[in-house]
């Protein structure tokens, strides 16, 4: 089979240097791979376009998004095609990378881990509009991801409004009793009373043990969620594995189904709101999903809710959904 000649954007690496990730508590790098996408066109025209921002999940980083797997097309091949059938407008994507030691940031800020939150709001929007002929308004300006890149696109839209007026959440992380706590057992049994040094036999060591992501993902929503300085609260206690409510309910602050009442207006302001999940994600967030779409819908906020089939992992392609409805959308 013959397959069609498709136009290929370009991808830019750019080393980023950041103000605001220096000397942060993990000692992560504050200069950072920043890669940006340019559509098909884009040296030979003098338009400006639109930007959508792609948040990767926990463990992800920007640089990622372009990896290859077979029988599939990566994210910018994707993209591609979808502006050669014309099923999406040209666009500017920007992949940036808030990649920490414990695996992630949710792109909140913490006194954990860092200034992640700002690092986007402060410091890559500025920049990918100084740098590259986009649209810089907030109504051509979106954000979109999957998983912890799907919560901290929630994130954008509640707190960062007057920068974004389109969020994509696929699978994010919502209603945080029924994602997070499923692991708390499988790593209090594999911390073994010492999250530090656990952290550090996974970064001396590629053989990982068992249920090793359960705890790494636990210690790293800990960071985000119940920093106390630059250490943080695990939400269990280290000897017993009994659940530590007072920390516990730190972290349902930072739980999307319970953020909405606060930023009802923002919300409101969103020229799109889309969520999807996956009806068998392993993480029950498609239940989440649902849970944040009726409590969305109790404050009159417009928004669009699907699912489809299939779990947490390999559902890439969902990207051209969330892709279709920011171009319509702008």
């Amino acid at each position: 089979m013959i397959r069609e000649k498709i136009p290929a954007g370009t991808v830019v690496y750019i080393k980023h240097e950041s103000e605001v990730l220096k000397g942060n508590p993990l000692g992560d790098p504050h200069i950072r791979d920043l890669i940006v996408y340019l559509p098909p066109g884009y040296d030979s025209s003098r338009e400006q376009l639109p930007v959508v921002y792609c948040l990767t999940g926990f463990t992800g980083r920007g640089r990622m998004m372009l990896n290859e797997t077979a029988f599939a097309p990566t994210f910018t091949e994707r993209i591609d095609r979808l502006i050669h059938l014309g099923t999406i407008k040209p666009m500017i994507a920007v992949m940036p990378d808030c990649f920490t030691y414990f695996g992630g940031s949710q792109y909140i800020n913490s006194t954990a881990t860092g200034r992640y939150e700002d690092y986007i709001t402060q410091e890559i929007v500025p920049f990918v509009d100084k740098t590259f002929r986009t649209i810089d308004d907030r109504k051509y300006r979106a954000v979109m991801g999957k998983s912890s890149g799907g919560y901290g696109s929630l994130i954008m839209g509640m707190r960062h409004a007057d920068l974004f007026s389109m969020v994509c959440s696929i699978a994010g992380d919502a209603y945080f009793e029924y994602c997070y706590p499923m692991d708390f057992a499988k790593a209090y049994r594999v911390i073994k009373g010492d999250p530090k040094a656990f952290m550090e036999r996974v970064w001396s060591t590629e053989h990982q043990v068992r249920d090793a992501h359960a705890a790494i993902n636990t210690i790293g929503m800990a960071a985000c969620y119940s920093p106390d300085g630059e250490a943080f609260e695990m939400p269990f206690d280290l000897e017993t594995g009994e659940v530590r409510q007072d920390i516990w309910h730190r972290w349902l602050e930072h739980d999307p189904v319970r953020m909405v009442e606060k930023y009802v207006a923002e919300l409101k302001s969103l020229k799109l709101l889309f969520l999807d999940a996956g009806n068998s994600d392993e993480f029950a967030l498609d239940v989440g999903a649902r849970i944040l779409s009726r409590r969305l819908s109790e404050h009159g906020i417009d928004h669009v809710h699907e699912e489809f089939d299939g779990g947490h992992f390999n559902i890439s392609f969902r990207f051209e959904r969330s892709l279709e409805l920011i171009s319509k959308a702008m």
